[in-house]
């Protein structure tokens, strides 16, 4: 189970980007101040996106705020990722108003027990410079849809305890907390306590 990290809180605000996009290193510039939820479109992710998917989720890495996981991913490795993933597990992104893409989340399997066919496990991770801004939102909302069209009974998430916003909204969400796991992985020298969350789509 993946730990999710959606909309960390910010005091800049929600910002758009221009569309200078270099097709290297996909680096941008802030344009201007504004509704970047009024802006989004969630999509399903391709293999293109595999190098903005594995920059953000290497973000989550490094700020420590999202994951257990360390070792940094490549493009490379996130294509692969998106091949091993089905019908039944899809991948979205949400990009903005220039195609620059803000997040990204997936439907992942939960459990390989036939038992647990219809529990679907969460994963969202949100641009270091987007958090906050309702990206995390969309995306949410972007899977529950699939889910549902999908036929899931429940989907199934964790986030570090720490990590108020993104339980907060999990909480807006709809999802329900089950528990605590305390000291369920050292990260950096510190024991992490992960809260599970459900949420039953009736």
């Amino acid at each position: 189970m993946e730990i999710a990290a959606v909309d960390r809180w910010s005091a800049g605000g929600p910002i758009l980007y221009s569309s200078r996009v270099n097709s290297d290193d996909r680096s941008r510039e802030p344009a201007t101040t504004g509704d970047v939820a009024a802006s989004l479109t969630v999509r399903p992710a391709t293999r293109d996106d595999a190098e903005a998917i594995a920059r953000i989720y290497n973000q989550g890495i490094e700020d420590r705020t999202a994951t257990l996981e360390t070792g940094l991913r490549s493009a490379d490795e996130r294509a692969e990722w998106l091949n091993s993933h089905g019908e039944r597990h899809p991948v979205i992104v949400a990009v903005d108003s220039t195609g620059f893409v803000l997040g990204w989340g997936s439907l992942n399997r939960f459990n390989a027990r036939a038992a647990y066919d219809h529990v679907a496990d969460v994963s969202v991770f949100v641009e270091r410079s987007a958090r906050r801004s309702g990206v995390g939102t969309a995306l949410v909302e972007g899977l529950e849809a699939r889910a549902r069209a999908i036929g899931y009974h429940k989907m199934v998430l964790a986030a570090f305890a720490t990590n108020l916003p993104a339980v907060t909204l999990y909480v807006r969400q709809g999802f329900s907390v089950v528990g605590t796991y305390h000291e369920q992985g050292l990260l950096d020298g510190r024991w992490m306590d992960v809260v599970v969350m459900e949420k039953i789509l009736r």
